[in-house]
């Protein structure tokens, strides 16, 4: 199982991408901001950037990607990992005992919550494969990696089935596969009529106004 979580978590270049491809789709399914269970913010720090996933529940995926690496920390609220399951209120052992010290100062941020983490999960530039800690986890118990990284849709299909039920709608499979493909292969694969197709009653130069601002249109490699 802990393989296998580590295994089908795509490269960092790829995982930017996906975030950046979710972000954008949420963006336009979903305009108010904090419903939106996908986000990405391109200048997060000077040379970084960062994609979320949360759930409204409680529940966060935090992916920092750095010229360093990338590091993600994730937090299961009902996980007996959580600090706030414990007698006294700390990180489980060897969450980050053997975080690179340049990519765990990513998370050095009073937005990033640091302290509330179930698990974390890195990879350093020059590493062929990703990392986490040497942690035990109590039998019966899990971290939330195996649900949390499960919320990175790699295809359109799946991206498309999770829409259909999050934000209780109908997005066209055929335009939602044509921006996951497309993405970084053409400058601004996202028109206004793309938009119009996945959501009729929003604006659609109001979100690609937004995608630009966020740096998720005609700069998406």
């Amino acid at each position: 199982m802990e393989v296998n979580v580590l295994e089908r978590l795509p490269n960092p270049i790829i995982l930017n991408k996906l975030m950046k491809i979710q972000a954008a789709l949420n963006m336009i399914l979903c305009r108010d901001e904090w419903l939106r269970y996908h986000s990405f913010v391109q200048d997060w720090a000077e040379g970084v950037s960062m994609a979320k996933i949360d759930n409204g529940a409680g529940d966060h995926l935090i992916m920092l990607f750095s010229p360093e690496g990338a590091i993600l920390k994730g937090f299961d609220h009902e996980s007996g990992l959580s600090p706030h399951a414990q007698d006294e209120y700390k990180v489980w052992q060897g969450i980050y005992d053997d975080v690179p010290k340049d990519l765990l100062s990513l998370l050095d941020n009073d937005a990033i919550e640091q302290d509330d983490v179930t698990f974390c999960i890195w990879r350093t530039s020059n590493d062929p494969k990703w990392h986490k800690g040497n942690v035990e986890i109590p039998e019966g118990e899990s971290d939330g990696s195996d649900f949390l990284l499960g919320c990175i849709f790699d295809t359109p299909e799946d991206f498309a089935e999770f829409a259909a039920g999050y934000f209780e709608c109908s997005p066209s499979l055929d335009v939602v596969a044509q921006i996951y493909n497309n993405f970084s292969i053409t400058d601004s694969p996202i028109t206004e009529e793309m938009i119009h197709i996945l959501n009729p009653d929003c604006d659609a130069k109001e979100v690609l106004q937004e995608l630009e601002l966020s740096g998720l249109r005609g700069s998406l490699h």
